[in-house]
């Protein structure tokens, strides 16, 4: 039998409202920039799941090898501090790395509650009408909205410890300062002994981490452009997307990856009822992929209100799924 739930988002009209107003702020700004999260239409929901299978993007992979071999072991130590807890997740995407944690978790006992959280109401769906049939006996409590307000949703739902995931290098689409800020937002949700679950990718060569931004199918580019076709589609606009080149950096220094749309020419889009103008050769910031040590994940997590206890990591490496437990 299935147990579904879900919580939807506001009315289109109060999303719309809040994309309009976010875009143009962004594109009125200095430098000019969008925020990352409107990539994910549907449009954009099936370009990511295209990159995160295409050769040079690693960052799935690694995570998989963590969730398929490790599973016992993260549950092991979770389950040293709890009997039981619920499992939320901020930014589910399709589940199908953390499939292998839910069927471990179920299998030994800790629960069958299962909280995706996800901004993208096609994701939502998608888990809420495949999940109960791949593991039977789990009850999903879709939550489709903002992360702190669902995550706030989820603790007056649930009235056992929870283990929190964040999971695929979402942390990475903050600055540092931007995550220390992320994530004494989720501390502050959480109750002393509930658990987080995140996924770091690891500073490495340049190179690897360059490419998968960057891929020969043009997948990242197309990610990136959709956003523009988003805007012209939902908010009236008439983006040129062919006059706009996908740029990506990565600075070892400091393990920022960052993404950038340029402006190929002087030309002005109309969005709604506003102008903006850009200059030939003038960029507009599209996402930061942070790059992170070991120390660095250590202090982070010491500064946010949790305590480390164990990193999981894959054969290569590169990756980290961080295990930390609320003060």
């Amino acid at each position: 039998m299935r147990t579904v739930t879900a919580i939807m988002v506001p009315p289109a009209s109060k999303a719309r409202q809040a994309f309009l107003r976010d875009v143009l702020e962004g594109l009125q700004g200095h430098p000019k920039r969008l925020q990352s999260k409107y990539f994910y239409d549907a449009a954009g929901d099936a370009l990511f799941q295209q990159i995160m299978h295409c050769a040079e993007y690693y960052l799935t992979r690694c995570e998989m090898e963590i969730l398929e071999t490790q599973s016992a072991a993260i549950v092991a130590s979770i389950r040293a501090s709890v009997p039981q807890a619920d499992l939320v997740e901020l930014g589910a995407g399709d589940a199908s790395k953390s499939v292998h944690l839910l069927r471990e978790w179920m299998r030994s006992g800790m629960g069958h509650r299962y909280y995706p959280i996800d901004i993208s109401g096609n994701i939502i769906r998608h888990l809420q009408n495949t999940l109960p049939d791949q593991l039977p006996g789990l009850e999903v409590h879709g939550l489709n909205g903002e992360y702190m307000e669902m995550l706030a949703q989820s603790g007056q739902t649930s009235g056992r410890p929870r283990l929190v995931m964040f999971m695929g290098s979402s942390i990475g689409n903050f600055t540092p300062e931007e995550a220390i800020g992320f994530l004494s937002a989720v501390r502050r949700q959480l109750r002393p002994g509930d658990f987080l679950l995140t996924g770091f990718d690891l500073q490495k060569n340049p190179r690897l981490i360059l490419d998968a931004y960057n891929d020969h199918q043009g997948l990242t580019r197309s990610f990136n452009l959709n956003l523009l076709t988003r805007i012209n589609r939902e908010l009236d606009a008439n983006f040129l997307t062919h006059q706009f080149l996908h740029y990506p950096t990565y600075d070892p220094a400091t393990g920022a990856c960052k993404s950038y749309l340029i402006s190929l020419r002087d030309q002005a889009v109309h969005i709604g009822g506003t102008v903006i103008r850009f200059r030939k050769d003038e960029p507009i910031y599209m996402e930061i992929s942070q790059k992170y040590t070991i120390d660095g994940i250590h202090e982070l997590a010491a500064g946010c209100g949790f305590t480390p206890v164990k990193n999981f990591t894959d054969d290569k490496g590169w990756f980290v799924d961080a295990l930390w437990q609320a003060k």
